[in-house]
């Protein structure tokens, strides 16, 4: 494949690297002026912001907000989703642009999965499931079938999501809560059952 430039120089935009190359990139540079006295992010380089691009870009924010805010302001609508090999989708699922899909995620049939998302560490969602724009689904969170998740919301990790549930937009769902009843928009729950924080 191609160069990979990836905005974003922090951990997250090393797992971003990881999974880049795994897919088959072999050429990545990281893009960030946040970092004047680094010039690896890990093993690849960062090379601040050329004015001229000769690829792919990738933006690699692990926060929502900033990373929307990014997607427009670069034009990222074209850039490539990136799927880690040892993540399993079925073929019936569709990822929007921009999107990551870490090693060891599953995705079950017929699920639709927005721009600029997050599918973290080993998490799973299940069929029928529909993913909003800049979402993110930590690590090991689990989703069951026919699952709506609105767009700019955070489903914490070892967070799990009952069947049938309409969670709002930019929604954050806190680390191990079990979701078993929709949530409105812009609301924070915890706990088990999960409630209004």
């Amino acid at each position: 494949m191609t160069k990979l430039f990836i905005i974003g120089a922090g951990g997250h935009g090393k797992v971003v690297a990881d999974t880049a190359e795994a897919a088959g990139y072999s050429n990545i540079n990281f893009l960030d002026k946040s970092w004047p006295s680094r010039t690896k992010n890990g093993r690849w380089d960062i090379i601040g912001n050329p004015a001229r691009l000769d690829g792919a870009v990738f933006c690699a924010v692990g926060s929502n907000d900033i990373r929307a805010r990014i997607f427009k302001e670069y034009h990222l609508n074209g850039s490539p989703a990136l799927v880690h090999p040892s993540a399993v989708l079925s073929p019936t699922v569709t990822v929007g642009s921009g999107t990551l899909v870490v090693a060891g995620s599953i995705v079950n049939a017929d699920t639709s999965i927005g721009r600029g998302a997050i599918l973290n560490t080993a998490c799973s969602v299940d069929h029928d499931c529909n993913i909003g724009d800049f979402v993110h689904i930590s690590p090991g969170a689990h989703l069951a079938g026919d699952v709506h998740v609105g767009d700019g919301s955070w489903i914490g990790i070892g967070a799990v999501v009952r069947e049938g549930v309409r969670i709002g937009r930019n929604v954050i769902v806190a680390a191990g809560a079990a979701v078993v009843s929709d949530i409105k928009d812009g609301v924070r729950v915890g706990g088990v059952p999960a409630r209004a924080m």
